[in-house]
């Protein structure tokens, strides 16, 4: 609390600054109350304040006498419930004595910006006596060590006195934690109350506004932050608060200019009305108020506003940037001109991202409204480009709120943005952050694909179901056009929020794939068809999986119960409509491998449940139809291996279809060995060289098939093995057969291998298995060590990632049929690697100039995947661990070659700058 004191009192105080502070000050964080001891009222005093309930209870009663022991500080920091009880008491203390009142709200400040010094008060009874004034300063008094202010808080003069090893930087708003959010939370609701409650009773006196202001202004002058900061957060809300109070003026003078006209045409048939007077009366009453407190607001505005949005500390200036958003949208005929908003296009270069994001979120808030955005022309104009390359900010909260931010601009402001502005920021859409893609893409939506669909229903006339049809087309030109097509995936999570409705319209997608080509203007090309099968693709896995693409969120989305049901939703939907869909699409394109390989991909997000509940089983023999269809007329290693998945998606043990789906596929299984035991026979007894070209591309393609459904399926019971290995046998020693036949029968080996391992790791097995099985590994080593020095890229690489898989697989989960490389297999593993890893071909370095950057690219990841297996190796102790030296001597030379190429570069570097 604050005493009174007179002139003299005060220079004595700023010589001797009372000697110290009192330890029981210091320990509860108050104000010391000089120069008189803690204030004791007694029940019987003249100018007592009641205390309310609450308030009593926290009183302490010593000698009979009552010493008031919660002050505003600590009823504020209790919480918000006991907010509006200690309004209420504290205005009805005002009303008995409005000196004490006020001293004790200029206390409850002081508190409130940390301060633990001493707090003197003058009363400013001459106005005359400008000496007084000139003495208004911050000083330190170098002799005690302490710092003071004076300064006008009418009708005081404040001398505010703290040590000046002060922790300044840290004060109860700046403070972590959730007590001190809760604290300055209820500190702004203490301001807006105290005025909302004031407001038809003292806020008019002149008196009270006036001492909250001056205060306000005086603390928010000062050189301290903690002062600064907490007087202009509640200089701020006070302007707020009053603006509130003048739209309710505004209501009443509105209602009282309406009564008096009304009464008037009464009283001009009478001779006298007092009616009229006092509405009259009434009406200029509160139009005199109405002025007292826009000039009250004027007051705050430019005292405070004006020199602290551009104060050093950032919290500062983005509160004030928050709150002149507020006024605008509240108070628009007052704050939302040019003069205003030029504060928030110079704060829009601010240095600090949080200044920036508090500009771009009040300007949301103003151009979400067209009648506000007809005032900013001249701000649209002057600052839409630095709004565009805000987009590019190294913020990324700054970019999604900028990106917003021109949504609500390209609808509510007609040829601002240019053809190249929305070309580049289309392209976000395909950014790696996914609140800035996910922003892009409603730009994308309402700027482009939902604007161009309503322009041509309306001049076509058609009906609402083309309004998908045409975003779809509209969707596929765009995406045809970004030349980005890798990243369909990306571009449909980027849509998904804002356009699940023609995301979700597979009928309408596959209607448009199956409809035949006879109008040209809306039939779609090959290009087009290959990217509306994909975005199926794409909106499907985005439906039931629900989670971001590879590269967007570090982690899996944690789904509610409600996404959970819609998810469940959407898997049933896509089920019924593709089950009897899917065996047409897949009819029609069977030519295509790239579009089949996109379709077949659809049964692995089928709920096959619905297949059983549904009597869906001709539907379902349609699609093994097509898919068996496929598998005979394809040999491409990606259509074969969707279809293989596809038929072990479609299996689910404990259904009905899969009794269904595993005849079809032992039939195709049968069929394919049978082939291939009789094309193996004709070659082992003739030769390679007395078989037709014919044949031996047949027999390739059926090893293809073979090994790309051992590869998702068990086909042990057909011993695929032995017959491979016949036949890589028959090529080692005579050397005869071509590279595409070596090659999937490799492969088929090493899944053979796998499937035979995989029981003897989860069960005992007899010992004449086990020495079985060892042998068979013991021949594909040899077998894979045999092509590691073959002059095909393809196949030595194949024989490489078989053996360390197989090593590595057998280190880790082999049981009884663990393999260790021996000295012999270490040194060709190892030279492989010097050879085709570390050491660049001659012909390589013609890629720079004679073929373009994807082979160079493919080449370098193939590298890299081979130099992983190895590493992998080394890791699980497959091989010796002395192995790694030659991985790190490798790495010493790059490292130094890059170390070279830098130092010669480095003079032209700095001659350039």
């Amino acid at each position: 609390m604050i005493a009174e004191s007179n002139l003299d009192e005060i220079c004595q105080k700023e010589n001797s600054h009372t000697n110290g502070i009192p330890e029981s000050t210091k320990q509860n964080g108050g104000i010391f109350m000089t120069p008189k001891a803690k204030r004791i009222r007694k029940p019987s005093e003249t100018h007592s304040r009641r205390s309310s309930a609450r308030r009593s209870r926290d009183s302490r009663i010593t000698n009979g006498d009552v010493t008031e022991a919660v002050t505003l500080f600590e009823v504020v920091s209790i919480g918000k419930r006991a907010i509006q009880s200690v309004v209420d008491d504290w205005i009805e203390a005002y009303q008995e004595d409005r000196d004490v009142a006020l001293l004790d709200l200029i206390n409850f400040y002081i508190q409130c910006s940390g301060c633990q010094g001493v707090v003197t008060a003058e009363l400013f009874q001459n106005p005359d006596n400008r000496e007084i004034i000139k003495k208004l300063t911050e000083e330190f008094d170098e002799e005690t060590g302490l710092q003071f202010k004076k300064f006008m808080a009418y009708p005081w003069i404040l001398t505010v006195t703290w040590p000046a090893n002060m922790d300044t930087e840290d004060y109860p708003l700046i403070k972590p934690g959730t007590y001190w959010k809760k604290f300055k939370a209820n500190f702004c609701e203490f301001t807006s109350l105290l005025v909302q409650q004031c407001q038809y009773s003292v806020i008019y006196d002149g008196y009270l506004l006036d001492t909250i202001i001056s205060l306000l202004l005086g603390l928010a002058d000062s050189c301290v932050r903690a002062f600064r900061h907490t007087s202009t957060l509640s200089a701020m809300k006070l302007l707020t608060a009053l603006i509130r109070v003048v739209l309710n003026l505004d209501i009443s003078i509105d209602n009282a200019q309406r009564l008096f006209k009304v009464e008037k045409k009464r009283a001009a048939f009478k001779r006298t009305n007092s009616r009229l007077e006092q509405l009259d009366k009434k009406r200029k009453e509160l139009q005199q108020k109405h002025q007292e407190m826009e000039n009250l607001m004027e007051v705050l505005f430019k005292g405070t506003f004006v020199h602290r949005y551009r104060d050093v500390v950032s919290e500062i200036r983005a509160l004030c940037i928050d709150e002149l958003g507020i006024w605008m949208r509240m108070y628009p005929k007052t704050y939302l001109n040019d003069s205003c908003l030029k504060y928030i296009g110079w704060m829009l270069y601010d240095k600090v991202p949080e200044v920036r994001l508090k500009c771009l979120v009040a300007l949301q808030g103003l151009y979400d409204n067209k009648d506000h955005v007809s005032k900013m022309d001249l701000f649209t104009i002057r600052f839409k480009d630095r709004i565009v390359s805000m987009t590019l900010d190294r913020d990324h909260d700054v970019c999604v709120q900028a990106m917003k931010l021109l949504v609500y601009i390209s609808q509510n402001c007609e040829d601002v943005l240019t053809s190249e502005d929305c070309e580049s920021l289309y392209q976000f859409v395909y950014a790696a952050h996914r609140p800035l893609a996910a922003a892009a893409g409603e730009f994308l939506y309402k700027r482009h694909l939902n604007q161009l669909a309503r322009e041509q229903i309306s001049l076509h006339r058609k009906e609402e179901i083309e309004h998908n049809a045409i975003q779809l087309r509209a969707l596929l030109t765009f995406f045809s056009n970004s030349k980005l097509h890798q990243h369909l995936t990306y571009l449909v999570d980027s849509l998904w929020d804002c356009t699940t409705g023609f995301l979700k319209d597979w009928h309408c997608m596959s209607t448009i794939l199956l409809q035949k080509g006879n109008n040209q203007q809306t039939a779609l090309n090959e290009s087009q068809k290959s990217f509306l099968i994909e975005l199926i693709l794409a909106s499907v896995r985005q439906a039931v999986e629900g989670h971001p693409p590879v590269g967007r969120g570090s982690a899996k989305k944690v789904l509610s119960t409600k996404e959970k049901r819609v998810q469940m939703e959407d898997s049933v939907r896509i089920t019924e409509h593709f089950a009897g869909t899917l065996p047409l699409l897949l009819a029609k394109f069977v030519p295509d491998p790239d579009k089949v390989t996109n379709l077949l991909q659809l049964p692995q997000y089928f709920d096959m449940d619905v297949y059983s509940a549904g009597n869906m089983d001709k539907h379902l023999e349609a699609l093994l139809k097509q898919i068996q269809a496929i598998v005979e007329s394809h040999s491409a290693p990606e259509v074969l291996e969707a279809c293989s998945k596809a038929y072990r998606s479609l299996s689910k043990e404990n259904l009905e279809s899969h009794v269904q789906v595993n005849l079809s596929k032992t039939q195709l299984i049968e069929q394919l060995v049978g082939t291939f035991s009789q094309k193996l026979e004709d070659i082992l007894q003739e030769g390679a060289e007395h078989c037709a070209a014919e044949d031996v591309l047949s027999l390739s393609h059926v090893l293809r098939r073979l090994a790309a459904f051992h590869n998702a399926h068990n086909l042990t019971q057909w011993d695929l093995y032995q017959k491979t290995a016949q036949l890589v046998s028959f090529d080692i020693d005579q050397s005869c057969l071509p590279v595409q036949l070596i090659l999937p029968a490799i492969q088929c080996c090493y899944y053979a291998l796998l499937w035979k391992v995989l029981p003897v790791m989860e069960d005992s097995c007899p010992k004449e298995v086990l020495v079985s099985l060892k042998t068979q590994v013991t021949h594909f080593c040899q077998f894979c060590r045999h092509y590691l020095n073959h002059q095909d890229q393809s196949l030595r690489e194949q024989a490489f990632m078989s053996l360390c898989d197989l090593l590595l697989f057998l280190r880790q989960r082999g049981g009884g049929v663990s393999s260790y490389a021996d000295s012999t297999m270490q040194l060709e593993l190892l030279s492989f690697v010097q050879r085709h890893v570390f050491q660049i071909d001659e012909r390589n370095t013609k890629l720079k100039t004679e073929r373009d950057d994807e082979l160079i690219l493919s080449s370098l990841h193939r590298r890299r995947s081979l130099l992983a297996v190895y590493c992998k190796l080394i890791a699980f102790n497959a091989v010796e661990m002395s192995a790694a030296s030659e991985i790190y001597k490798q790495y010493m030379k790059v490292k130094w070659r890059t170390f070279l190429q830098i130092n010669e570069n480095r003079p032209c570097v700095l001659c350039s700058i």
